[in-house]
């Protein structure tokens, strides 16, 4: 399936998202049962992490149970396959993420259109990324490690959550810009990982920062870098990685200015869900993210704020 640059970008934001339903979909009483949000990766990572905060505030707020549901493995695409597959009546709702949109490029055998089968709700968050190593690598900075990387080529180990995953995009493409050999080592997904890394077992991370930062906090594990454009608020004393390697700044400054466009408007009109479905769900999601509180909480675990599509 060939997928336009520009439709490629416009999904690439984190989003909670539905199947495709049709014009007659019932939402006078949405929701009237539990309703099941599947996440695409384990327990422990950001995926599931996120969408156990939005299950327990949507619950609450609409009074009916949001039930977490873990189908892992190939990037996320398992879950967004069994997304697109059920019933199109607001009942299963998908956590998606970057590599749901770059999955349409990595997997020519994708079973499911995601443009066309998945309806978009509401942005949630953007997860700043973070590069961390395990306390026994003998370096203090992204320069450092390159050097050392250089110096050991093929030695040293690096963690992916899956392949097309986050960690797993981001760390091709260190390797490749920064030269250096890296021999990567996939998990189902980054909560599995982390251990590993904590361990020695591998020696490198892109992470999440609200995946790590209470092993950052705890100094289980030092960062060297941040993946966003600008320095977090919650390791201020750690750089980007852009201020060591200027491609990477280049790079995401760039995706980071893209990833800003609304791509709900660019679907055809009979593939939209009912619009009363829709503000139903991004109402909730929205008032839940500006939540003071739950502002303040996605704030310390290093969230930015999304964008809302509704």
């Amino acid at each position: 399936m060939k997928l336009s640059r520009r439709k490629f970008l416009r999904l690439a934001a984190g989003a909670v998202a539905f199947p495709s339903l049709p014009r007659f979909a019932s939402v006078l009483d949405y929701p009237t049962r539990p309703v099941h949000l599947i996440a695409g990766f384990p327990p422990g990572g950001i995926v599931d992490m996120m969408a156990r905060m939005v299950s327990q505030a949507l619950s609450e707020r609409l009074g009916q149970r949001f039930v977490v549901e873990n189908r892992t493995g190939a990037g996320g695409t398992i879950a967004a396959e069994y997304v697109a597959r059920a019933k199109p009546d607001g009942y299963t709702l998908l956590l998606t993420n970057a590599a749901d949109a770059w999955n349409t490029a990595i997997y020519d055998n994708l079973n499911f259109d995601y443009l066309r089968d998945i309806t978009p709700v509401t942005g949630i968050e953007r997860a700043g990324g973070v590069m961390e190593v395990n306390l026994s690598v003998p370096v203090n900075s992204v320069t450092e490690f390159i050097a050392y990387a250089k110096a050991n080529p093929g030695k040293i180990n690096m963690a992916s959550a899956g392949p097309g995953s986050g960690p797993h995009i981001y760390g091709e493409l260190f390797k490749s810009m920064a030269g250096v050999n890296l021999v990567t080592v996939h998990y189902r997904g980054g909560g599995p990982a982390l251990p590993d890394l904590i361990g020695g077992r591998v020696q490198v991370m892109f992470d999440p920062i609200a995946s790590s930062i209470g092993y950052l906090r705890a100094g289980k594990l030092r960062p060297l870098g941040v993946t966003s454009a600008t320095r977090v608020a919650v390791l201020p004393d750690v750089p980007t990685i852009g201020e060591f390697v200027c491609w990477l700044a280049r790079w995401h400054g760039g995706q980071r200015r893209r990833l800003r466009t609304d791509w709900r408007h660019h679907r055809r009109d009979y593939r939209r869900p009912h619009r009363w479905l829709v503000a139903t769900s991004a109402r909730h999601c929205n008032r839940w993210r500006h939540d003071r509180c739950d502002h303040q909480r996605l704030h310390r675990r290093g969230h930015l704020a999304a964008s809302a599509t509704g």
